[in-house]
């Protein structure tokens, strides 16, 4: 059973920072490419970041020079490090092993952690 544990979010002035992590259980964490998901209220989840087996990343335009994504195989965690923050990333973050299914059609979403601008 896969299981994703989101933690570190929280209330944040614009132009601030935080550190999400992301604990995953039930796979082979190592050789799986890992992805941070976010929904705002009233929109679709949406793409923010990925990381690759090998470390490789891509992002959403919209994150460019902000965000950043790195992971500690050694305790199958994955990062998200969200620098400069704005209002329009108020949003429920996930992470998501990506293992070709879609955002529409993972079956094994964790709770998230809401990520709050308190400007």
């Amino acid at each position: 059973q896969v299981r994703h544990l989101e933690s570190g979010g929280g209330l944040v002035q614009a132009g601030g920072s935080l550190r999400l992590s992301c604990t995953t259980s039930g796979i082979p964490f190592s050789i799986n490419a890992m992805g941070w998901y976010r929904q705002a209220p009233g929109k679709q989840r949406e793409f923010v970041e990925i990381i690759g087996s090998d470390s490789n990343t891509d992002y959403a335009a919209s994150v460019k020079g902000r965000f950043t994504i790195s992971r500690d195989n050694a305790n199958n965690t994955v990062y998200l490090q969200m620098n400069n923050l704005k209002p329009e990333d108020t949003a429920v973050y996930y992470c998501k092993r990506e293992d070709g299914s879609s955002r529409f059609n993972y079956d094994y979403w964790g709770q998230g952690t809401q990520v709050t601008d308190s400007s």
